[in-house]
């Protein structure tokens, strides 16, 4: 089994469209003055799609998308985002999971589950989140860290149901002898990111992989590359984060990224390795970084 998994996360789809009084109520007026002062000097669509470009050049046999995909959750954004998304391939093709910005009003949250649903379908008869794919040896299991908060908040929940069925994949998975990739949008360990911003239930989630393990972990949210490993049932599992697939090179934020991951089993053994690609000083979307996982 030769598995090739590309992840990217935190697009920020722009501009926002102009948004009319009615939609500004709320949290949605600090989030555009957000936008129209700060990030959307921060996220360029130009960088996007090159981003998306070299994606498709390296073939990947599944793409990964873990949230903030939209900005302040007005219908209009989730349009384009739709749009955005069928993009990068069919929806057998490419999971995806919402973040923060997705969930950023309470009214917005089922209409996001409900245009996104070719992307986070699973296998079971049973719709929402977490899901689980099979693909060509490789569990693909999704869960939803979106919740609304309120202004100047960030933070994600996953909540106890969701917990309960990630444990039961994910002994599921490993009963098939399939590789187990865990996909979310806010960093799923305690002290991954800054107060307010976190997951909520990050402990509990440790708890859960402490007891059933996993191989892999991917998220998104802090706009930085990271590598942190939690402890699994005799094993250190990889946790990692990837840089916003829109930032600008030289702001506040390392510029795009993605992460390129091959996963291959030989036998009894599975191995994991990692390649960052973004942008150089010359614009050119290159191999930035090579790990071993």
């Amino acid at each position: 089994m030769n598995f090739r998994l590309a992840h990217l996360s935190d697009a920020h789809i722009g501009p926002i469209p102009r948004p009319n009084l009615a939609e500004l109520l709320g949290k949605r007026v600090t989030g555009y003055v957000n936008w129209l002062y700060k990030r959307r000097d921060q996220h360029d669509m130009r960088v996007l799609g090159k981003i998306v470009a070299d994606i498709r050049a390296q073939a990947p046999h599944h793409v990964v998308m873990t949230g903030d995909i939209v900005n302040i959750g007005l219908p209009a954004e989730i349009a384009l985002a739709k749009d955005w998304l069928a993009s990068l391939g069919a929806p057998g093709d490419v999971s995806f999971t919402p973040g923060n910005h997705d969930a950023y009003v309470a009214s917005v949250t089922d209409l996001v589950h409900e245009v996104f649903a070719p992307w986070t379908t699973g296998e079971a008869e049973a719709t929402g989140f977490p899901y689980l794919r099979r693909r060509d040896g490789v569990a693909l299991i999704g869960l939803d860290t979106g919740v609304p908060t309120a202004p100047f908040v960030a933070s994600g929940r996953l909540g106890a149901a969701q917990r309960a069925a990630l444990a039961e994949m994910l002994d599921r998975a490993k009963a098939e002898g399939l590789a187990r990739v865990v996909c979310l949008h806010h960093p799923p360990h305690v002290g991954g990111a800054r107060k307010l911003r976190g997951l909520e239930d990050a402990a509990e989630f440790e708890s859960v992989i402490a007891g059933h393990g996993a191989e892999l972990i991917l998220h998104g949210h802090n706009h930085r590359p990271s590598l942190f490993r939690l402890p699994g049932p005799g094993v250190a599992i990889p946790v990692v984060g990837v840089a916003s697939a829109s930032a600008r090179p030289g702001g506040h934020y390392p510029g795009a990224a993605y992460n390129l991951y091959e996963i291959e089993r030989n036998g009894d053994g599975l191995r994991i390795s990692l390649r960052r690609r973004g942008l150089d000083d010359a614009g050119d979307v290159v191999d930035l970084e090579s790990v071993a996982l």
